[in-house]
């Protein structure tokens, strides 16, 4: 009833008899006005069918749990609060799933616990809670929100390992040395107390002066302050240990994509007002390498027995090689700008295209380099099916480390709380179901990503259509070119019939358009001068004019 005419709005078909030209429908819910803010953003996650709201019984059965942290709930589990923790995350984030924690031994080593918000404690199965988050299986990071996959009171709040307040967990602690070796390893359910909690920035901050201030302009408060000595000279080994993890792993073979975030500085009504890049630096990779080990050491407690495949049901998260046609498509793309890759073997495969990551970077054709490296990889999956991980070179390997925001790390957890209290395997074809969906609804997840920053990107260059832009060119097709943006990343089409200083006609095989008259190329990978020529926010799409090449 409240539909007006020229309202975006989610319609069901319910009847198309054969005589009529137009099929019958009703209006299930109105978005808004098009080209409004909240519409949009809305439209996005209702066309991949992602939820934007809680159903109410959900939300009440979470403020119905019990909160409290008892005396009995502390006996059953290894207290760790009085180990030194802390958190690194994005400085904008509220749902810390994961804190550090690290204590020097007297032998010399180092024990360092990874500690994982216990989403499963709360979270119980045959609950509408859990199938709630079952449904969902993911959090959704838009350009402008996040769309959580457990109601806030649990992602944002008795989850999160907010500082200063003790939290239920589940960890892996390991006893490490210098040399980044494991000596010996733990999991379980723990009580934790974070210390303290940091920005990227601030603990970047910390890695690269080595000392203990944190400068005004970075710090999460805005002022300058000073960090316990004992925090900096964890965080410096932890950093230092990360590095020796990270080359280990690089010399057995892991592939290294730093590809860079597109991120928005948006104004108090969602207008985005500048684009910025997030790049990985240590401190990112400090956190990364420690996912990674427990990931991995979960993924091998469970599913290794004596050095061959335990055969118990898991929840592994693979990568299986590349496809060889695909990776000869890549070699012939990258031909043209004089790189070359070695698929002889496995090693010499991933050596090679780590080098090419490594010689594309600061160059025109980085990121489109770098895109199309990605696309000629296999797709990473959930399964009970373990094949290991190609990307990272791990024989196993398991999502433990987010279950606030994945539900396949919750599957993890309560598979291994179950195998640690001596629990038979469960039956792999229900799981491999769950695994299937939780796959399937991440693609989703990442297809609506990817158009929130298209939006963004297209509401970003409507503002700037008088400006000329040099770009380079990412993709040639017969109807045109498409050029990337260096300095925002924005991607438009230049149409064919729009080129107006020659006839051109598409060359597949030399990934270019051959202007007849005067043979000029316009081949992927050059750069050219465009400017805005339309921006349509319905479609998500930038047409350019070419100015110059």
């Amino acid at each position: 009833d409240d539909a007006r005419h020229g309202d975006k709005v989610l319609a069901k078909i319910t009847d198309w008899p054969e005589n009529s030209k137009n099929p019958f429908g009703k209006i299930k819910q109105v978005l808004g006005k098009p080209g409004e803010h909240d519409t949009e953003i809305h439209s996005i996650l209702l066309e991949y069918n992602l939820p934007y709201e809680f159903p109410k019984e959900v939300e009440e059965q979470a403020k119905s749990l019990t909160f409290e942290i008892t005396k009995e709930e502390v006996a059953k589990r290894r207290d760790m609060r009085d180990d030194l923790t802390f958190t690194i995350d994005p400085k904008d984030a509220k749902d810390f799933d994961d804190a550090l924690s690290f204590t020097k031994l007297r032998n010399g080593n180092f024990e360092i616990g990874i500690h994982i918000a216990d989403v499963s404690h709360y979270v119980q199965p045959g609950t509408i809670l859990d199938e709630e988050a079952y449904h969902r299986a993911t959090s959704v990071y838009l350009v402008d929100r996040v769309v959580p996959m457990l109601p806030e009171m649990l992602s944002n709040g008795v989850c999160s390992l907010r500082p200063h307040e003790e939290k239920l967990t589940f960890s892996s602690v390991f006893e490490i040395n210098e040399n980044a070796e494991v000596l010996k390893q733990w999991f379980g359910r723990t009580v934790t107390y974070s210390d303290q909690r940091f920005a990227y920035e601030e603990a970047q901050a910390i890695i690269e002066s080595k000392k203990n201030k944190i400068p005004a302009h970075i710090s999460l408060t805005g002022k300058e302050y000073e960090v316990d000595s004992k925090i900096v000279e964890a965080t410096l080994k932890l950093d230092e240990l990360a590095k020796k993890l990270r080359l280990k792993r690089l010399k057995h073979g892991a592939i290294t994509f730093d590809k860079t975030e597109v991120k928005f500085n948006l104004d108090e009504n969602n207008e985005p007002i500048g684009v910025f890049f997030k790049r990985s630096k240590d401190a990112n990779k400090l956190i990364e390498e420690f996912m990674l080990l427990a990931n991995k050491k979960v993924a091998e407690f469970v599913g290794k027995a004596k050095g061959k495949p335990s055969n118990k049901t898991f929840v592994y998260r693979v990568h299986d090689e590349p496809n060889p046609e695909k990776l000869a498509g890549l070699q012939s793309i990258i031909d043209k700008f004089g790189y070359k890759i070695d698929t002889s073997t496995r090693e010499s495969t991933s050596d090679s295209l780590n080098k090419l990551l490594r010689d594309v970077q600061g160059k025109a054709e980085s990121n489109m380099v770098e895109t199309l490296t990605i696309r000629s990889m296999s797709k990473a999956i959930y399964t009970t099916e373990n094949i290991g991980h190609y990307g990272l070179a791990f024989d196993y390997y398991s999502h433990f480390t987010s279950p606030i925001r994945r539900y396949p790390d919750v599957m993890t957890h309560r598979l291994l709380q179950h195998y640690l209290d001596g629990g038979k395997p469960p039956k792999a074809t229900i799981y491999e179901e769950y695994c299937e969906h939780s796959s399937d609804r991440e693609i989703l997840a990442t297809k609506a990503e990817r158009d929130s920053i298209k939006y963004m990107q297209v509401k970003y260059m409507k503002d700037h259509q008088d400006q000329d832009f040099k770009g380079v060119i990412s993709g040639v097709t017969e109807w045109g070119i498409y050029v990337e943006i260096i300095e925002n990343k924005c991607e438009g089409m230049v149409r064919i019939r729009d080129i107006k200083d020659d006839y051109y006609i598409y060359d597949e095989k030399q990934y270019a358009l051959v202007g007849q008259a005067t043979k000029h190329l316009l081949q992927l990978g050059d750069e050219v001068i465009v400017k805005v020529k339309n921006t349509d926010l319905e479609r998500k799409h930038l047409d350019f004019e070419l100015i110059d090449y």
